[in-house]
């Protein structure tokens, strides 16, 4: 059975994730890059509060497991079990309202797109919570962005992700690169690539992996 402090996670990670789903999921989900939605609701990169270590607790639901076991259901039998979760309607009306939205919002996605949020949320889940905090930095870094460099950012990370770290640097070092984008971008690449392994790949032919 899911808990309350999960599905919170969901909302919380879906929000964040939308930075990621707006810039990043343009480039990193290229190469395979939430406040989440629904279910598992876990502190979310926002959440102060202590986090468990990597590994879930056995009695709590992730997202993905939960919209799995709800895929059979429409939009409002998944809205009325989201109500019925034990501890939901002990949450506040404005949070009520938003794990509603979230949910109604990856229902509206593409499957491709729905999946890569809850591979995000997925990995988020599995991370400590300093590791948490470092991901939400640099993902906060990249959002302050003015658009159109936050994308060329997010490009250059896809690219300099498949580098092998030796590479990276070299390039994050280059002149080239230094006229190319300004201090405060390249420590923002930096500590995307310092990120990089929590970070969820899309491979074509073996599913989901972290890092490179």
């Amino acid at each position: 059975m899911p808990s309350l402090l999960q599905f919170r996670t969901l909302a919380r990670l879906a929000s964040a994730g939308i930075i990621l789903s707006s810039a990043m999921t343009t480039a990193l989900a290229q190469s395979g890059s939430a406040r989440r939605a629904g279910v598992a609701l876990r502190a979310p990169v926002a959440q102060s509060r202590p986090a468990p270590g990597p590994q879930p607790n056995r009695n709590q639901e992730h997202l993905a497991q939960w919209m799995d076991r709800h895929s059979n259901l429409t939009l409002p039998e998944q809205q009325r079990a989201l109500e019925n979760e034990p501890g939901f309607r002990d949450l506040p009306p404005p949070t009520q309202q938003r794990m509603r939205d979230r949910l109604t919002q990856l229902n509206n996605m593409s499957p491709e797109q729905r999946q890569r949020i809850l591979d995000r949320t997925e990995a988020m889940e599995r991370l400590t919570l300093p590791q948490r905090q470092q991901v939400r930095g640099a993902m906060q870094q990249l959002g302050g962005l003015p658009e159109d460099r936050r994308r060329l950012v997010a490009r250059a990370f896809r690219d300099l992700r498949e580098m092998p770290q030796p590479q990276r640097q070299a390039i994050l070092d280059s002149d080239r690169f230094r006229g190319q984008f300004s201090d405060q971008e390249r420590s923002t690449l930096s500590n995307l690539l310092a990120v990089e392994p929590y970070l969820p790949v899309r491979r074509p032919n073996d599913g989901t992996t972290y890092g490179k």
